[in-house]
Formats: structure tokens, C-alpha cells, sequence
């Protein structure tokens, strides 16, 4: 299963809608997709499991996707997380 780690640069972690982005953009793929942070896992398909981790700006996630489509939704996703999920990052 391919996978990937990110540190999550903006501000607000990974609140409602930075999570709805991400749950968005990993719905448009068929491949499963699972966000961990500090050993805890989460379906990236669901917004309340994405929340659930409690992940804040400056922690590490690691993004797997196993299925069909896997490559190209762990891409999508790790640039997702490294521009910000939408948000501004904090300056410096």
C-alpha cells in the first residue's frame, strides 16, 4: 500500500472545513483511503474520522491509498496537505 508523510502546515490543524477538503478531494477516488497521525488511523472518507484525530499544524500524517486509482490519490492528496488544505500557512 503506498503511502506518504506530510506535516500539516495550516493554521487551524485539521478543523471542519480543511477536513471536508480533504474527505472531498479523497472521495473522487476509488482507491481506500487511511490518514494516521501518532499511530491513531482514520478512513480519509469520512469528515467525523478525519476530525476524530485531533490534528493540529505541525503534525506529522502519514496518507495511505490502496486500490485502483492509489497512486495518483496519494499525490492529489499529499499536495493537497502540503498547500494547505485551502488555508493560508503561518508566515515563516
Amino acid at each position: 500500500m503506498p503511502e506518504a508523510r506530510v506535516i500539516l502546515k495550516n493554521p487551524s490543524g485539521l478543523h471542519a472545513r480543511p477536513a471536508a477538503v480533504f474527505v472531498q478531494a479523497a472521495n473522487g477516488f476509488t482507491a481506500d483511503i487511511i490518514l494516521q497521525r501518532d499511530g491513531k488511523e482514520a478512513n480519509g472518507k469520512s469528515i467525523l474520522a478525519v476530525m476524530g484525530l485531533g490534528a493540529k499544524c505541525g503534525n506529522e500524517l502519514v496518507i495511505r491509498a490502496e486500490g485502483a486509482d492509489a497512486e495518483q490519490a496519494l499525490a492529489t492528496l499529499v499536495e493537497l496537505v502540503q498547500a494547505g488544505l485551502g488555508e493560508a500557512e503561518l508566515p515563516g
